[in-house]
């Protein structure tokens, strides 16, 4: 609840700031200092301190797993706002406006992390989205971020549609909108509750982008301005993965085994569609945006599975998958050229830039002595030890072993190519803080049973 409510405030604060003060810094120091306060709040909770004692009446459940991701997905904000701030400046002249709906998504976020009933789940979300759709259209001069902002509302009220279909037949089924209520007497399937948890499935497969609902995400990436689609890419990807995994870990657990087959499919087409439309690109802002959609496929492994190892792989996955993307987005941000030939010679002209963008891909790509592989290995785990879906398994052992040729596309680039010396707006404090990202990458790619174990604790 402290989240919930803090990252509500400060988001009204964040509003007025425009108003009284024109000066970028001090609007930048101000959401710095929320998401600091945001941070600090959601670790008090964590330890048993609560600052509002408001009665929810079971709509909320605030346990462990919940605020163990707020950490995660508020640390990396933090980051974003201290490698991006400077850049969403750029986007136009509503600064303090663009904070503002950040914090609202935050809020949706924490909600969606702690929701107990269907109808908490259905706030969080669009509590989420809604921003979205505005930061999404955020560059008036961009045609092409006007188009991606159209597309996202249109299709996301269709998948909005869905979500509340799937809500009420649901609760014709079962007479509540709690969750404890719906898991209760949940093994046999009748028409009304498939039916439901069908229509649920697809909607929260849109908001995860995995296939066949991804359709609107390269354009909706790529349109948007290049320092929200990482935002976007990543922490909001993130809190609607937790949502799902909460949705149906908790009142569709009795039912796994049928709706494992079909979510599965799902998976299997997630991970083959993202990597093979990835190859093809010229762009590595689309060809990050298809890899998102590869990445959450590796994702929708911890649906599949349903277990406690898929619980703490998830978790860790958005760890590494969070701070790898926005570091690499941060790279990309300060680029002139976003195609492949942009990044020729980068190694030459910006080593530390090319050595720590290496390093965030290889971790994407799942190689060895980054936290990617290891996340990776813990997905693929859980859904072994789960001993139904050993095809799937090696569908996605296949599918990462292509994104490596993608990732590595760029790495050829910037060491083993010429190209033009470009001007790159960076400070001494944004390659620090780069350097520290990509050790930290590592560090717990190397070690990751400081994670882990913290996990284990929790779960």
């Amino acid at each position: 609840m402290n989240a919930i409510i803090i990252s509500a405030i400060w988001g009204v604060v964040m509003m007025f700031s425009g108003v009284f003060s024109k000066s970028n810094a001090v609007v930048r120091i101000m959401a710095l200092t929320g998401i600091a306060l945001l941070l600090f709040v959601n670790v008090l909770e964590w330890n048993g301190v609560q600052l509002f004692h408001v009665n929810v009446r079971n709509m909320l459940s605030f346990d462990s797993f919940g605020l163990f991701f707020n950490t995660i997905a508020f640390g990396s904000t933090a980051l974003y706002f201290l490698l991006s701030g400077r850049d969403m400046e750029k986007v136009g002249l509503h600064v303090a406006e663009y904070y503002a709906l950040i914090f609202f998504i935050l809020c949706g976020i924490s909600i969606a992390s702690s929701f107990n009933t269907l109808l908490m789940l259905f706030l969080g979300i669009e509590i989420i989205s809604i921003p979205l759709y505005i930061i999404t259209g955020t560059d008036k001069r961009n045609l092409k971020s006007n188009e991606a902002s159209l597309k996202y509302f249109l299709m996301g009220a269709f998948s909005t549609g869905l979500m509340l279909m799937g809500i009420t037949l649901i609760y014709g089924a079962k007479g509540s909108f709690n969750m404890d209520d719906i898991s209760l007497g949940t093994y046999a399937m009748t028409p009304m509750l498939g039916a439901g948890l069908l229509l649920l499935l697809f909607s929260m497969a849109f908001k995860v982008s995995a296939a066949p609902f991804h359709f609107w995400t390269p354009d909706v990436y790529d349109g948007a301005p290049t320092v929200f689609t990482s935002f976007m890419a990543t922490i909001v990807k993130a809190g609607a993965f937790i949502a799902f995994l909460r949705l149906f870990e908790g009142s569709f657990e009795g039912m796994h085994p049928q709706w494992q087959t079909l979510v599965a499919i799902i998976t299997a087409a997630t991970l083959f569609i993202g990597n093979i439309t990835a190859v093809f690109q010229q762009s590595v802002k689309r060809m990050l945006a298809y890899s998102s959609i590869a990445q959450a496929g590796f994702m929708m492994l911890a649906l599949v599975a349903m277990n406690g190892m898929a619980k703490e792989g998830l978790v860790y996955y958005t760890l590494a998958y969070s701070l790898a993307t926005i570091g690499v987005f941060a790279i990309l941000i300060k680029m002139k050229d976003y195609t492949f030939e942009g990044f020729n010679g980068l190694a030459k002209h910006q080593p530390v830039l090319a050595a720590t963008n290496t390093i965030f891909l290889l971790s994407l790509a799942g190689i060895p002595a980054t936290a990617g592989f290891m996340a990776k290995f813990y997905m693929l785990s859980a859904a072994v030890s789960n001993g139904h879906v050993m095809w799937l398994v090696i569908l996605g052992v296949l599918c990462a072993a292509i994104s490596v040729y993608y990732y590595f596309r760029v790495i050829q680039a910037m060491y083993f190519k010429d190209g033009d010396t470009q001007q790159m707006d960076t400070t001494p404090g944004f390659k620090g803080l780069l350097v520290l990202m990509a050790a930290f990458v590592v560090l717990i790619g190397i070690f990751p049973q400081w994670i882990i174990d913290k996990l284990y604790n929790i779960f």
